[in-house]
């Protein structure tokens, strides 16, 4: 633990430095695409603490300045699996980009779908050594939040406080300045596979730049695709990738579950490959011209030419009614929502204030959609787009950008996490100083 702490913290003052000197990028790195935001900061607020926990980490007003996407080699599920190709993806990604802002980027924050994420609720409560809560109570409360035994093979992703409690008084957003006698906080811990983490670090680092910052897709999306009230009353965020679908539940503003189903669009990509026999750049293409997952009498009679080119002329030349694709399709996304449906239960989901479901990523851009997933997730399902940023192209702006645009508001205005406060000496000396040191070479 504290070796992650320290490293945790490390990319924290990276960050930080970078965005001093005016420059970062933000880098999606997903199983059909790479996408790579060049950000500039004007300024204003840089670095400048406000109200509420959330803001202690700095907040900074910016504007995209240079935007490049590729298509995605070397990751599955989410997670990178041929470093090589990743590395070739992201070089690609990364200088197409740099070209465009006319400026050379030193350091990214990235994120990342899948990965076996998982949560925990941590709890912790210290008595008050004064009458007003000071910046080192918040930390020694955040240190007397007891870590489960998550695994040797796992890291912390993400430690972020999610409540105060003061005494009898619960739901403060900032104790700090606050009077009382006993403080209590409740935390989201979410660990993902170490080995994911660790081999994104590497891949970023063989393309010759620094790891600023690293965060979950399912975070991110739900940042940039939830508006405030949903955020605040409790919403979930599922966010249809190509390899992975992720699953995150806000509520008072703060993430307080997520999740992944290792199954996303380029699973009803195969799917469609398989039934029609036909190469998946063409599959793509029928799925994104003329898919959907709810059938129509005028399905049967519009036919669809799958125009192959093996030179058989008769399997080339074959045509399928838009009923039968569908009826590929349909299965395969039924199958998506009832996973994700699932793990929304094991959340907890039903007993918020408010079930709102928003569904985003380049997957949940199929026709009907969102009337298929109102049948098996709930009434109240809407499609999200990201929120709009400053100078991000008319190309940028889908859904399928969800994680990008949540990565520039997640270097922007990050939340509090645990690694943003000096925790007690005595709650981490267990490990000599050399050891992290030599870890944090080692793998950042």
């Amino acid at each position: 633990m504290t070796d992650l702490y320290e490293s945790q913290r490390a990319m924290r003052a990276m960050r930080k430095a970078a965005m001093q000197r005016g420059v970062v990028a933000v880098l999606d790195v997903g199983s059909s695409k790479i996408a790579c935001l060049v950000l500039r900061f004007d300024g204003t607020d840089r670095l400048e603490e406000t109200d509420g926990v959330g803001s202690m980490a700095g907040q900074s007003g910016f504007r995209v300045i240079g935007a490049a996407t590729t298509r995605s080699r070397g990751v599955r599920f989410g997670e990178i699996n041929a470093m090589q190709e990743t590395e070739r993806a992201i070089r690609t990604a990364v200088q197409a980009a740099q070209k465009m802002a006319k400026i050379r980027v030193d350091h990214v924050i990235a994120c990342f779908a899948g990965a076996e994420p998982r949560s925990y609720g941590l709890g912790g409560t210290v008595s008050l050594e004064g009458n007003t809560v000071s910046e080192q109570d918040v930390a020694r409360v955040l240190a007397s939040c007891e870590a489960p035994d998550y695994g040797a093979q796992r890291e912390v992703l993400h430690a972020q406080p999610v409540n105060f409690a003061l005494d009898h008084r619960s739901g403060l957003a900032d104790p700090r300045g606050q009077m009382g006698q006993a403080l209590s906080t409740d935390m989201h811990m979410l660990t993902v596979d170490a080995m994911a983490v660790q081999n994104l670090a590497h891949c970023v680092r063989r393309c010759d730049l620094e790891l600023a910052g690293v965060a979950s897709s399912a975070y991110v999306s739900g940042m940039a695709a939830l508006v405030e009230d949903e955020q605040e009353l409790g919403a979930a965020c599922i966010d249809m990738g190509g390899g992975a679908t992720s699953i995150s539940v806000f509520l008072k503003k703060h993430m307080i579950y997520a999740d992944a189903v290792r199954m996303g669009g380029d699973h009803v990509t195969g799917d469609i490959s398989m039934g029609l026999q036909v190469p998946l750049t063409i599959a793509e293409r029928i799925k994104t011209f003329n898919g959907g997952v709810v059938a129509t009498g005028i399905d049967d009679r519009d036919m669809i030419a799958l125009q192959g080119e093996t030179g058989d002329w008769e399997h080339d030349s074959r045509k399928v009614s838009r009923a039968e694709l569908i009826g590929i399709m349909r299965p395969r996304v039924e199958e998506i929502l009832e996973e994700v449906r699932a793990r929304l239960d094991v959340a907890g989901f039903d007993n918020l204030p408010s079930q709102q479901i928003v569904l985003t990523g380049a997957g949940s851009q199929i026709p009907g959609l969102d009337g298929l997933a109102t049948k098996i997730l709930g009434q109240q399902v809407r499609l999200g787009r990201p929120m709009r940023v400053h100078g991000l192209p008319q190309a940028a702006t889908g859904p399928g950008f969800a994680s990008a645009v949540g990565m520039c508001l997640y270097a922007t205005h990050p939340q509090d996490e645990w690694w943003d406060f000096d925790l007690p000496v005595e709650r981490y000396s267990m490990q000599p100083i050399k050891r992290t040191l030599k870890w944090f070479r080692d793998n950042w």
